[in-house]
């Protein structure tokens, strides 16, 4: 038995399997975190905010499968995401004590290029469940708002760049005062082809040679498409409320 096994057994047992699984995962997990922080921005105070960061999303993790996980095991798209949220994570760290641009990016593009192998091996393991489509999404989410922010403090764009961070986190709110946003929407190519160009814009916005005279009319466009796409989920969830 690992130690990392005998640690964990005292908090997975009575836990079903799924759970219990993404818990050992989760500390597999923190030594990722741990790895591209350090990578990041060496052994610094903003390794605090990595463990932080990624500690909650584990719990939201945890949350969200508790409220139903229709499969018996975890699986591996699962377990990409998990990674994913690691490595998102790992980003926060610079915000704290700063970091080499192209290691930022360098991070930040290979989450991204994660982004969908979870959504494939899903389907490949016949394991797609509501929990792994929105836990994916918090993981884009959460990656989105945290490259805003690196931008933002690294002088790349303005303030306007924490509109293209914040979309999702404010459907949250506006959902907690009119709850008939808080439902499933149709699904849409086009919703998932502007958070890819969401993603790609902030990764490309941590790189020094992008000028904050190019990047802020580029990050005004992005912000449109975002108001058109969530716009459009507004506009059918309010027409479909009962």
């Amino acid at each position: 038995m690992s130690v990392l096994h005998f640690a964990l057994s005292p908090l997975t047992r009575g836990v079903p399997d799924p759970q219990r699984r993404l818990l050992r995962a989760a500390g597999l997990g923190v030594a990722l975190a741990l790895a591209a922080g350090v990578a990041l921005v060496g052994f610094d105070a903003g390794l605090g905010l990595t463990v932080t960061g990624y500690g909650l999303g584990v719990g939201l993790a945890l949350g969200l499968m508790r409220r139903g996980y229709p499969h018996s095991t975890l699986g591996l798209c699962n377990l990409v995401t998990l990674a994913r949220l690691a490595l998102a994570a790992a980003l926060l760290a610079p915000l704290a004590g700063g970091a080499v641009p192209w290691a930022v990016f360098a991070v930040a593009a290979l989450a991204l290029s994660l982004d969908g192998i979870d959504g494939w091996l899903a389907r490949r393991e016949g394991l797609t469940s509501g929990f792994g489509a929105r836990f994916d999404m918090e993981v884009d989410s959460a990656l989105a708002l945290i490259l805003a922010l690196n931008a933002w403090a690294a002088g790349t764009a303005g303030a306007i760049v924490l509109l293209i961070g914040l979309p999702r986190y404010a459907f949250a709110a506006a959902a907690l005062a009119f709850p008939w946003l808080d439902r499933p929407a149709p699904e849409r190519f086009s919703r998932k082809a502007v958070c890819v160009i969401q993603i790609t814009t902030l990764i490309a916005l941590q790189l020094p040679p992008v000028a904050a005279s190019v990047a802020n009319p580029v990050v005004a466009a992005v912000a449109a498409m975002l108001v058109w796409s969530f716009g459009r989920d507004v506009l059918w969830l309010w027409r479909a409320r009962s």
